[in-house]
């Protein structure tokens, strides 16, 4: 990540002196490496701080910071404002978006969480970003201008057959993931949903819960344990993760297609 041009030692006098500042470039290789820890592939923690290898260099989405190390380019993700880097820094173990991923996302905002999976999943994968809110599609579209593998679709993803409105049919079909950030009481009927049309065979979801959307006349933990008793039902659950700590009353869930 870091290139030493040790050539320009090559024709010192005294051979000590080039294995001295050897020494001092290997120190400082050693210092900058460790600045940069890759967790998942194409998500780093930056100075201690979780990142993603910017796509589109010099260019923010949301007002984030943009750290230049090595050379490369990196956003820092803000765990306040996705819940994805939430649950990466709440603990998440199986991040199942990886380079070159298809990606059905579910309730894509304005695209703050959406253009970092387009930072993991590269130029060779694709980010198929649904949203409703005419608002906030407005910044969406403006983001997916930079971002050629990021596709917006505005629909209603209660509705999965109105997608093939916008993107050719055969471009949806066997998306590796499915993520769903839609806060919703019938949001695992609308996962199921998008997952029996789109998602392929052991293919992946992960589901962002709010417990309050889901029934505010019930306590929390009661809501939960309904909401993952019904994932079972379609999914096999492979991770559970409470994200509190940036989230109030959310969870979040990995599972994979039965």
């Amino acid at each position: 990540m870091f290139w030493i041009p040790f050539e320009i030692f090559e024709n010192a006098a005294d051979t000590a002196f080039r294995v001295y500042y050897k020494k001092i470039f290997i120190c400082l290789l050693t210092f900058l490496n460790a600045m940069i820890e890759e967790i998942f592939p194409n998500v780093f923690k930056v100075k201690g701080k979780l990142a993603t290898k910017n796509l589109i260099t010099d260019h923010p989405v949301y007002g984030e910071r943009i750290v230049k190390l090595n050379g490369c380019e990196y956003r820092l993700w803000n765990p306040y404002r996705s819940k994805l880097a939430a649950a990466i820094l709440s603990g998440l173990t199986h991040m199942v978006i990886e380079p070159g991923a298809t990606v059905l996302y579910l309730g894509a905002a304005t695209g703050t969480t959406c253009s970092h999976v387009s930072d993991i999943v590269g130029r060779e994968g694709t980010v198929y970003c649904v949203e409703f809110s005419p608002e906030s599609m407005q910044k969406l579209v403006e983001v997916c201008r930079w971002r050629d593998n990021m596709v917006p679709i505005f629909a209603d993803a209660r509705n999965p057959d109105e997608y093939f409105e916008y993107v050719d049919p055969e471009e949806l079909v066997n998306v590796d993931v499915i993520y769903e950030d839609v806060a919703q009481p019938d949001q695992i009927d609308i996962l199921v949903r998008n997952s029996e049309r789109f998602l392929k065979r052991n293919g992946y979801v992960m589901l962002a819960v709010k417990s309050q959307s889901i029934d505010v006349s019930k306590p929390v933990k009661v809501v939960f344990e309904e909401v993952i008793n019904e994932f079972s039902k379609n999914f096999q659950l492979i991770e559970q993760i409470d994200i509190h700590r940036f989230e109030k009353d959310h969870i979040f869930l990995v599972g994979q297609k039965l």
